[in-house]
Formats: structure tokens, C-alpha cells, sequence
């Protein structure tokens, strides 16, 4: 992965442009560009306004640039399974970019798609199939907090209040899939199910 090379050279970057200035934020998202070629130029238009958004002291930005590089990690992991872009997640102004809020978006839109890994996998049996999922979206999220790490460091914002909360929300993240796991595994299976309770006698 080359996310470390893209985080220092937006550091490298960074340190020696004017922040404040247009040709900063384009050249971030001309260095992001080149790095996810093969994926939307949403992610560009992400980090071009989380850069403007920070600049003026609206550190929420930073929430948003996660959720995003975290749908897109998910859906990068997903791609050899479901197809590319299985998640079309459209970060909208306005949404609650709370901790809280982003870390349930991001579980409950990636975990919405275990219905339709089961089915890809149907050799599969359920624990397994459940513990693999969870694996590979993990490996997406991952992914996608680490790059948006890279960023806001190669930004000089990975401080205070941001890092917390992103720290924060990513523990939540892990909660979630945590429960996700515990709640399905302690579910019976159809086939589990009782005679009366497939004749609908119960």
C-alpha cells in the first residue's frame, strides 16, 4: 500500500506551500488523484474540502474525510466478491459527522452487505462466512483510517480534538463490528429452527 508515500508527501507538501492558498488544495487532490486512479475522484473532492474546511476552523471536516476513505476501503476489499463499488456512499453537507454517527454509518453500510456475501460464498457456513466478512471489511476500514490519517497528518491537523476523534471513532467502529458478530452468532439459523416454529405454530 502507498499510503505512507502519499502522507509524507503531502507532509513534504505541507510544510513548504501556503495552506490558505488554492494551489494547496489542488495539488493535494492532483496527489490523490494519481494514488486512487482506479476509484471515484470523490475522495480528491474530500480532501480538497476538508483542507478548505479545516482552514476556517471546522474540524467536523475531518469526520467526513474518514467516513469516506473508510466506505471506500470497505468497498475496495469487497470489490473480488461483490463488484466494484458496492458501497455508493455519498457523503452529503449536513450530515451528523459525530463520532458516534459516523462510526454507526460506516458499520451499518458495510454490514448491510453480509446477505449478499453469503450468497457469493455459498460454500460457505455461516460462522465462517460471518468471520471472513467481518475480516474483510475490517481490512477495509483499516485501510481506510489509516489514509485519512495520512492526510490530515500531511494537512498538520492530526492534533487535539481531531485526533481524539478520530481515536474515538474508530474504537466504536470496533465496538460495532463487535456486536454485529455477537448478535448473529447468537441468532438460530433457519435450519436450526424448531418444527413449530416453521409451521408458524409458535
Amino acid at each position: 500500500m502507498e499510503t505512507a508515500n502519499f502522507g509524507s508527501n503531502i507532509s513534504n507538501l505541507a510544510h513548504t506551500t501556503d495552506k490558505q492558498a488554492a494551489p494547496f488544495g489542488q495539488t493535494v487532490s492532483a496527489m490523490a488523484h494519481g494514488k486512487k486512479t482506479s476509484e471515484s475522484p470523490s475522495l480528491d473532492a474530500a480532501i480538497v474540502n476538508t483542507n478548505l474546511s479545516l482552514s476556517v476552523g471546522d474540524a467536523n471536516s475531518s469526520l467526513t474525510l474518514v467516513l469516506k476513505t473508510a466506505l471506500e476501503g470497505i468497498n475496495a476489499e469487497l470489490a473480488p466478491t461483490l463488484g466494484s463499488g458496492a458501497i455508493q456512499a455519498a457523503v452529503d453537507t449536513g450530515i451528523d459527522v459525530s463520532p458516534e454517527a459516523t462510526a454507526e454509518r460506516i458499520v451499518s453500510l458495510s454490514t448491510a452487505f453480509f446477505g449478499a456475501y453469503q450468497e457469493a460464498n455459498p460454500e460457505l457456513d455461516f460462522d465462517t462466512a460471518l468471520n471472513q466478512f467481518v475480516d474483510v471489511i475490517s481490512g477495509g476500514i483499516d485501510q481506510g483510517f489509516a489514509e485519512a490519517r495520512e492526510i490530515l497528518d500531511g494537512l498538520q491537523v492530526l492534533t487535539g480534538d481531531i485526533a481524539s476523534n478520530i481515536d474515538t471513532t474508530y474504537q466504536l467502529v470496533q465496538d460495532k463490528l463487535s456486536a454485529f458478530v455477537d448478535n448473529l452468532s447468537s441468532e438460530p439459523e433457519p435450519a436450526e429452527q424448531s418444527a413449530e416454529q416453521q409451521l408458524g405454530l409458535e
